[in-house]
């Protein structure tokens, strides 16, 4: 009989092996937003497609024709199960986010080091991590002769990038992955490390504004007072989005927002950190967002805009007296359920025009559109199951949680498959995912694993 001490029991007895194939893994550059690591993405792909064969595994790298876009891989697997049983689709992603500022690594990004329980390195954690501890877990089972039930894996590799590849793959799709259980291990544990059920997730949207004004950098003093400075003009712009409260100031942008209910903010509430808890673990005060608008909210069930990025001009050592020829902005917005991912987009567009300083052209590209954010029932059968199942693998039980965080497919997902989903993973804020020095502590991988090795036979 499987129970809590089969999968750490398995660890022990294979830890090399299953660290040499982790680090293998983790080793490949896979950001697949940078065409320079399509190769690396097609060889990751290629690397785990050998992982699943011997389990038992048909395996299939699948490539759309794109007129934009990169044609990064997505890996679909399928193996049967027992007759009857539930149809699950695990889903996760194998492409990382850049590496940069690659000075503030402390060990190489691309190379593996475990150091005191945690391994260092880009996509330890973000999602290569946590997916792979799942299917370490389902190995194991698999090793043990456990009858499981028909599995199919989706593993894609521009999650990091809008998940182009999948959309346009969808259709195509649609009938090979119908399912009863759409699970994902690409998510966190409450900051008390209790395992936790997501029961809602924000939408996401990205997109990049430019600014220009003369044909090329200007000196300062000659034309200081004449040309428009892109630069300064940015400022004003960026700063438009938002009123002196914190608040959005973009008209329509909050329209059809669905507020929580009291129980879902109970909920959440439950789960909440602290304000001084959060501090410990970032450096800062959670004293982003509107004033007055407590903690949970701002995090789990209101939307944000954040700048992300901002160049222009001169940025090395010393002076430089120039007027910035143009300045770019990367700009993401993160939605909550009843906003229009379009209708959001539209009322952004008209706001930066409407902004847009004197003397100068705003241009918007890369844009990502963006999926909606959704919130799941949470008295359903299948939050039950995995609320018992956690129970096993922490006594303290499991909490529910609305993550700020976005997987902007699993909405897609659940439409196009039918699948009831199933959020569940092992993430700490101290994991430092999308930044340097990204890490996942072993006891987290061998926490994925005995979810994976307890879920699996409970779903037959």
């Amino acid at each position: 009989m499987i129970d809590a001490t089969f999968a750490p029991a398995y660890f022990e007895a294979h830890k090399q092996r299953i660290l040499d194939d982790y680090f293998t893994l983790v080793g490949f550059p896979t950001v697949g937003a940078n065409p320079r690591h399509l190769g690396d993405c097609s060889k990751a792909v290629a690397w785990l497609m050998q992982f699943l064969k011997p389990l038992g595994f048909r395996t299939e790298a699948l490539t759309p024709k794109l007129n934009d876009g990169l044609p990064v891989p997505l890996l679909f697997a399928e193996r049967p199960g027992a007759a009857g049983a539930p149809t699950v689709l695990f889903y996760g992603h194998y492409d990382v986010q850049p590496e940069d500022p690659v000075d503030q690594w402390k060990t190489p990004p691309f190379t593996p080091t475990l150091i005191d329980g945690r391994v260092y390195a880009r996509g330890a954690q973000d999602d290569k991590g946590q997916f792979f501890s799942f299917l370490s877990g389902m190995k194991a089972l698999i090793e043990a002769g456990e009858e499981l039930p028909t599995i199919k894996i989706l593993l894609e590799g521009e999650e990091e990038n809008g998940s182009y590849v999948i959309a346009k793959l969808l259709p195509e799709l649609a009938p090979r992955i119908q399912a009863s259980v759409l699970l994902v291990a690409d998510t966190s544990a409450a900051p008390d490390d209790r395992p936790a059920i997501i029961a809602g997730m924000r939408g996401v949207q990205h997109f990049t504004v430019t600014l220009t004004g003369a044909r090329q950098d200007l000196h300062s003093g000659v034309h200081g007072g004449l040309a428009p400075n892109p630069a300064q003009g940015m400022a004003h712009l960026l700063a438009s989005l938002h009123r002196a409260d914190g608040s959005i100031a973009v008209e329509h942008f909050r329209d059809g927002i669905i507020p929580p209910s009291e129980e879902e903010l109970a909920f959440a509430r439950e789960s909440a950190e602290s304000p001084e808890q959060y501090q410990r673990e970032t450096g800062c005060p959670p004293e982003g967002g509107a004033e007055g608008v407590d903690m949970t909210m701002r995090n789990c069930f209101e939307p944000t805009i954040e700048i992300n990025g901002v160049h222009s001009g001169y940025g090395g050592p010393g002076s430089k007296t120039v007027i910035a020829a143009s300045a770019i902005a990367k700009i993401s917005a993160r939605l909550v359920p009843g906003q229009s991912p379009a209708r959001v987009f539209e009322a952004m567009e008209r706001h930066l025009k409407a902004h847009c300083p004197r003397g100068m052209k705003l241009t918007l590209s890369e844009v990502f559109e963006g999926l909606p954010g959704f919130r799941l029932p949470v008295r359903s059968p299948i939050f039950r199951l995995a609320a018992d199942v956690l129970k096993e693998v922490d006594p303290r039980g499991a909490v529910f949680r609305w993550e700020g965080a976005s997987i902007p497919v699993v909405s897609q997902l659940t439409q196009v498959t039918g699948a009831a989903p199933l959020l569940v993973g092992f993430g700490r804020e101290s994991d430092m995912i999308h930044s340097p020095n990204e890490s996942f502590g072993l006891d987290q991988f061998v926490r994925g694993m005995t979810w994976a090795s307890l879920i699996l036979p409970a779903l037959r």
